[in-house]
């Protein structure tokens, strides 16, 4: 088992960067693949980024993809989702999560097992 905390996020002007973290408990953290997703008021929480367990392969939602890069750090039990040029419709909670299938990179937020309690990424125009 494995427990996730998120933090990071933040009020951030249109244009803005911030840098996410989720730090995961336990000694397995580098047989998860890992994900990050975000909810936003009155929606469905949807998919941004996922990475294998030696972050061999990524993906990303196309709304995201190339402003937004996740990376971890095994060493450290840690995850990392860099956000650049952010975008008010960008305005949600994040949340990480452990997918126990370390290979694969998954969009369905079903097939993950463990999250975080979730971050909020604020951004104004």
């Amino acid at each position: 088992q494995v427990q996730l905390v998120e933090s990071g996020g933040g009020l951030v002007q249109a244009g803005g960067s911030l840098r996410l973290s989720c730090v995961a408990s336990g000694r397995t953290f580098s047989t998860y693949a890992m994900g990050w997703f975000r909810q936003a008021p009155g929606k469905e929480r949807e998919f941004v980024a996922t990475i294998t367990w030696t972050a061999g392969n990524t993906y990303y939602a196309d709304s995201v993809k190339g402003r937004f890069t996740i990376s971890r750090d095994n060493a450290k039990n840690t995850m990392y989702l860099q956000m650049n040029s952010l975008k008010p419709e960008d305005t949600a909670v994040y949340y990480c999560a452990a997918d126990q299938t370390r290979w694969r990179t998954s969009t369905d937020p079903d097939e993950y097992d463990y999250w975080g309690q979730g971050t909020q990424v604020t951004v104004s125009s």
